[in-house]
């Protein structure tokens, strides 16, 4: 089931809450478009997915949707209300600023599949996992 919130409701959400349910929903595609690749061993299709999740390549791929014009302004406004939230702490692995910005991409994610926009979440994320396939290996900025 997909739901269908009016932009008005989801928009009452709190970031944090918006990026809790867009981490799944970023994770379900990650590795659904992972195993409709090849029939893989497992470990192989983890370090795919781990690559591809951590909140550096988030932060990477928020930064260049951004820069290249692929996100609208309420987009935009999603991903920075994401990137300003209060109560974040990243891991040892990774910047506070990095983590700020996947922060941003999930609650972006989130935000979208609670609207029902999937149109725009298959879009967003095909650019994704192109930036991975063709990755320059530009450090992430402020969306």
């Amino acid at each position: 089931m997909i739901p269908k919130m009016p932009h008005k409701s989801a928009n009452l959400y709190s970031p944090l809450t918006l990026a809790f349910l867009g981490d799944s929903v970023y994770e379900t595609y990650l590795r659904t478009k992972i195993v409709m690749q090849a029939n893989m061993p497992v470990n192989k299709l983890h370090s795919k997915a781990v690559k591809m999740a951590c909140c550096e390549f988030q932060a990477k791929a928020v930064k260049m949707l951004a820069e290249n014009g692929m996100l609208t302004s309420d987009e935009l406004y999603i991903a920075r209300r994401g990137k300003n939230a209060n109560g974040v702490s990243p891991p040892k692995h990774s910047t506070a600023l990095e983590y700020r910005q996947a922060t941003g991409l999930e609650c972006l994610f989130g935000y979208l599949y609670l609207t029902g926009n999937t149109d725009r979440l298959d879009i967003i994320f095909e650019y994704i996992w192109n930036i991975e396939n063709h990755s320059d290996g530009e450090e992430a900025d402020n969306v």
